[in-house]
């Protein structure tokens, strides 16, 4: 059962504060917690130091591993659902404080960013040295290169279905032809539907469900023989070979390389 995200701070709006950059830090206990649709006057950058997050926006789905975050820009609405004991930064920016996308995106996160994001949580919003860090934080940012975990979802209600469904229970092997019948489509309709909303076959949408939840549980410390079971595959062997066809390296193997150098590993 997910529990609401808890802040360190009471009566605190994080768009009344007028420093250009400030973060918090967010400690998850031992369930996973979520932070319900809202939305900032501010930016958002959702940063994990450990587990992981995925970030949910009226355009798709993103996935925050270890040493990447999500930038949610200026007023989106948006959700957090965080793996339990994840640890957790949000860096509120600005609008026009520094150029970043107007769109959400998963950017890696640098070691000299990750630091000054951990040192601007610990410092008072009004504090010289607030300033110093959040002024060199909004200078090395931008240059930060993007990853694309990310899944297309549609506003369009019958997918929007498909996308809930299958976010509630990844293991569900559905073909299309069963999903198209529960929708009163034809097969070839649905196939269309898919393509024309999300820019993917039904078949490569599904796949990067998986490889996001797969990676999120992963990140969080799950097993590969545990995640290969909870999206239905009959083996690891064959969770594995899925795994590495579409990111060009095994679990172990990319997530480790996300860790050493962020821009080469990345979910197309």
């Amino acid at each position: 059962m997910r529990q609401p995200l808890r802040y360190p701070w009471l009566n605190f709006d994080v768009d009344d504060v007028l420093a250009p950059a400030i973060a918090v830090r967010v400690d998850v206990t031992e369930t996973k917690a979520e932070v319900s649709q809202h939305w900032h006057r501010k930016g958002q950058l959702v940063f994990a130091l450990g587990g992981g997050v995925t970030c949910r926006v009226p355009s798709g789905l993103w996935m925050v591993p270890p040493h990447c975050g999500v930038w949610v820009p200026s007023t989106m609405e948006h959700s957090n659902i965080a793996t339990a004991n994840a640890r957790l930064f949000f860096v509120y920016i600005e609008p026009g404080a520094t150029e970043l996308p107007d769109r959400c995106c998963t950017l890696w996160i640098s070691p000299l960013l990750r630091e000054l994001i951990i040192e601007l949580s610990e410092c008072a919003p009004d504090d010289v040295r607030c300033a110093f860090l959040g002024s060199v934080l909004l200078a090395e940012l931008p240059d930060m290169p993007v990853q694309q975990l990310h899944l297309p979802i549609s506003s369009e209600p019958r997918l929007r279905r498909i996308a809930e469904a299958l976010a509630q229970d990844p293991a569900d092997r559905s073909t299309l032809a069963q999903w198209a019948n529960r929708l009163a489509l034809s097969e070839s309709s649905l196939a269309r539907l898919v393509v024309k909303e999300t820019g993917l076959s039904f078949g490569r949408w599904r796949q990067q469900l998986h490889l996001i939840v797969a990676i999120r549980e992963l990140a969080s410390g799950a097993s590969v023989q545990r995640v290969s079971g909870d999206l239905g595959y009959g083996s690891v062997t064959a969770f594995i070979t899925m795994f590495k066809k579409a990111l060009g390296k095994p679990p172990a193997q990319y997530l480790g390389s996300i860790a050493r150098n962020g821009g080469s590993a990345f979910v197309a």
